[in-house]
């Protein structure tokens, strides 16, 4: 115990004193919460959409008293032109989008990759569909049917169970995926530094020759990389929660809504030391395999990609977790995550998560001890 220690210290000392090391594990978390507010900024301005910017909509026809009234309580920006016209000027966003008629059927003509014509498209459907009940209740009333008891011939009511606002779920997620990124990218550096790096510098030959068992020099550089990978992780989780509150008392957009509560931070500092710990022995198991510390970095790159697009892809897709789910890696990260923000936590699943993370890091470690006990960690055979 006492000779891991050292190599935890000697470990930790070159961590703290390497300039790379401390920018990988201390600045990118920095860069979460301008993340988190630059997104809460982009989603607050496309709710908050004037309607003076895609309320330009053309028409085909002539337009009635009543279609001009309801294009006026609408706040519709309206011109009237032949259809070839109305294209013309649709193609030079002249108009928002233009309503062709031909008898009584309407066709609403918008681009759907672009979102001013589109919401432009959901005003014209408002105008449509106002004018449409106006067109009914005057058929009713002059065949003299009672509009009050037609109306009254199947009556409904909306009952909605309260969810968690949209955005504030995306925001919440994003930002645990952009801490789980964090973690990986500073896990890398040190994890090749004190495999790859010892072992191009001549220094690993040196240290194989004290009577230090390679159990304990990999235990020892497994900890330092996992401790400095937690301290990225705390400390972007910090700063996550300071500016997921500073947006939520900012923008309208999470009004009434609860981003975080302290189960979900709880959780999820579980999550960041379960995840620590794994993704720390895959980066020193990886790194020690390459013969330079060029290579080793080469080797880790995939490993950010591997680590954010599963979260990414729980997130953006609706997936229901299961005991399968939960123990994959990097998955069962985000799903225990997405669970906990949705308060439908299932215990198992979470142990399942803690015992698969388990169950990877002794066998990377033993693989690992296995590889520091041959002459090959020392002549990259």
């Amino acid at each position: 115990m006492n000779k891991t220690l050292l190599i935890l210290k000697k470990e930790l000392r070159e961590v703290f004193r390497d300039k790379k090391s401390l920018a990988m594990m201390l600045i990118i978390p920095v860069l979460i919460p301008l993340i988190i507010i630059g997104m809460s900024a982009l989603f607050e301005s496309e709710t908050s959409t004037d309607v003076n910017t895609y309320n330009k909509i053309g028409f085909n026809y002539e337009l009635s008293d009543i279609e001009l009234e309801i294009l006026d309580s609408l706040e519709i920006d309206y011109s009237i032109n032949d259809t070839e016209d109305l294209e013309e000027e649709f193609n030079k966003q002249e108009i928002n989008s233009y309503i062709t008629k031909e008898n009584n059927h309407y066709v609403i003509n918008y681009d759907s990759a672009n979102i001013e014509s589109s919401g432009s498209a959901s005003l014209a459907e408002s105008f449509l569909e106002t004018y449409k009940s106006v067109l009914e209740e005057n058929y009713l009333s002059n065949n003299n049917v009672d509009i009050l008891e037609f109306n009254n011939l199947l009556t409904y009511e909306e009952k909605t169970q309260e969810q968690q606002n949209y955005f504030a779920n995306y925001i919440v997620n994003y930002a645990f995926l952009f801490i789980l990124m964090a973690i990986t990218v500073s896990a890398t550096y040190p994890a090749t530094d004190a495999t790859a790096g010892e072992k191009e510098r001549g220094t690993l030959e040196t240290l194989l020759t004290f009577p230090i068992k390679s159990k304990d020099i990999i235990i020892g550089k497994l900890l330092s990389v996992t401790l400095s990978s937690i301290i990225t992780g705390v400390l972007g989780l910090i700063l996550s929660v300071l500016a997921i509150l500073y947006v939520g008392n900012t923008y309208d957009i999470y009004s009434g809504t609860e981003l975080l509560n302290a189960p979900i931070i709880i959780y999820a500092l579980i999550i960041i030391i379960a995840y620590s710990i794994m993704i720390s022995g895959l980066c020193i198991a990886i790194a020690s395999m390459s013969k330079s510390f060029k290579e080793a970095q080469s080797a880790l790159t995939p490993l950010t990609f591997i680590a954010f697009f599963p979260g990414m892809i729980v997130f953006m897709i609706d997936i229901s977790n299961n005991a399968i789910l939960s123990l994959i890696p990097f998955i069962n990260f985000s799903m225990i995550f997405t669970d906990v923000t949705n308060n439908n936590l299932n215990i198992l699943y979470l142990i399942l998560m803690i015992i698969s993370t388990i169950v990877i890091i002794t066998i990377v470690t033993a693989y690992i001890i296995k590889q520091y006990k041959s002459e090959k960690v020392l002549f990259n055979e």
